[in-house]
């Protein structure tokens, strides 16, 4: 679980670095440089000869969905929702992964659902607001197919590296960055309008330090902690960056919250990984 927690952390100082610092560029362009940049950090460990063709086309079809699809689905909500929507409908991702997880398997992991199902409950104190913009339900599927991406990502990951033992999770990465670029670099050059991409000295810092750090690195140790895990568990830190954020928006970014929700959402959260972690088995 250290890669999670770790990876969560950096999370959440991301969220607070990117509302103050880049919310005056374009979303689809931050996106590609953001992945281009996570790209340069795997390029040294890249061996295309080393994988079997299969695994190679997998591993970019992973990366395509699971880092650059996800990414432009995420930014096009912003379009029909408020922020606080988008993220309050991020909290469906750890129900999508024991749902996979359990089609896969062809049976239904009751602990893990639980795990999810309390996880959900425990973000959704956090998050929950009343109200809807105009066309949110489009702004609502864009987010589900998001986090469909994103947890099909995280499943079809911990699957591959069982088929290709020999491979390197930088290897890995290689591929599945190269797969994350190509997307949203291909999807950003229909929408995105590059002349006017102009960042700041500080914009560039902010840039770099999401795209080697947050994306790089932090999706790197996701995923390798992905595959040391079970479903529950994974879906249940797919929602600790909820409470994790909002801490660090309240002691370093000085932003308010509502106490007793972030109480309430934190204890169902830790119950769920109690849950989860109880009834891990050893192949887990």
């Amino acid at each position: 679980m250290g890669y999670l927690i770790t990876v969560s952390l950096l999370w959440a100082f991301s969220f607070g670095l990117i509302k103050v610092g880049l919310s005056d560029l374009d979303s689809t362009a931050v996106a590609t440089v953001r992945l281009a940049l996570a790209t340069l950090i795997f390029l040294p460990f890249f061996r295309p000869n080393l994988a079997p063709k299969p695994i190679r086309l997998r591993l970019v079809t992973i990366g395509a969905f699971q880092f650059g699809l996800m990414y432009v689905l995420y930014i096009a909500a912003f379009r029909y929702l408020q922020a606080y929507e988008v993220v309050m409908f991020t909290i469906f991702t750890p129900i999508y992964i024991v749902l996979l997880e359990s089609a896969l398997d062809r049976r239904l992991n009751r602990p893990a659902m639980i795990a999810a199902a309390l996880a959900l409950c425990g973000a959704g104190i956090m998050k929950w607001r009343l109200g809807m913009s105009p066309y949110g339900m489009i702004g609502f599927f864009l987010m589900q197919g998001s986090n469909l991406c994103f947890a099909a990502g995280q499943i079809a990951y911990r699957r591959i590296r069982l088929d290709w033992k020999d491979g390197k999770d930088g290897q890995h990465f290689a591929w599945l960055y190269i797969g994350a670029v190509l997307a949203a670099g291909l999807i950003s050059l229909g929408v995105s309008d590059w002349g006017a991409f102009r960042p700041s000295n500080d914009q560039w810092l902010a840039l770099v330090y999401l795209g080697t750090l947050a994306s790089g690195l932090g999706f790197f140790g996701w995923n390798l902690g992905a595959t040391k895990v079970n479903a529950g568990t994974l879906a249940v830190f797919n929602n600790l960056k909820i409470p994790l954020a909002v801490t660090v928006s309240l002691t370093v970014f000085r932003e308010t919250t509502h106490i007793p929700k972030l109480i309430a959402g934190a204890a169902f959260m830790a119950i769920a990984l109690y849950v989860t972690e109880r009834k891990r088995s050893p192949a887990s």
